[in-house]
């Protein structure tokens, strides 16, 4: 399946409009010329010129808004492009009540498994990149990841 570029460009359009409205409910720093909200500006103003310009480019184009490509109708093909986005709504579903840890390597196992990848070779680097993951962001950026099911390791 493939976007013209005018649809894309108006998604991303959108996208950078949604970010730049979102930064208004930012809090301001008392004494700061500038506050949190400069950075994400930054950046949806650097998607509003990209998107502006595909836009225009598929303007110029004058094809159909959506064509569908041939790997569309293989079953396969279809189910490994929906499987990284069903990835992520696992993810959102279950990394509460299972935790950061479990979810990521089920997550990681599945892909790597499912894009024909050996389980020798699967199973340690699945356990290798979700502790890493893990480390990085839980030890070193202090973010608190959801803890589900090993609340009583960790």
């Amino acid at each position: 399946m493939r976007l013209n570029d005018a649809l894309l460009g108006a998604i991303l359009l959108g996208f950078a409009g949604w970010v730049w409205w979102l930064t208004t409910f930012f809090p301001a720093f008392p004494g700061q010329d500038y506050g949190p909200n400069l950075f994400p500006r930054i950046l949806a103003v650097g998607i509003a010129v990209c998107a502006a310009l595909l836009v225009l480019r598929g303007i110029r184009a004058r094809g159909g808004l959506v064509v569908a490509e041939a790997w569309v109708r293989e079953p396969a093909r279809l189910v490994s492009f929906l499987a990284i986005p069903a990835a992520a709504l696992f993810y959102i579903l279950a990394s509460d009540p299972l935790g950061f840890i479990p979810t990521a390597f089920l997550l990681l196992m599945a892909l790597f498994l499912w894009f024909r990848a050996r389980p020798v070779v699967a199973l340690p680097v699945a356990a290798g990149m979700t502790l890493l993951v893990h480390w990085f962001f839980a030890v070193m950026m202090r973010v608190p990841l959801p803890r589900g099911l090993m609340d009583p390791f960790l």
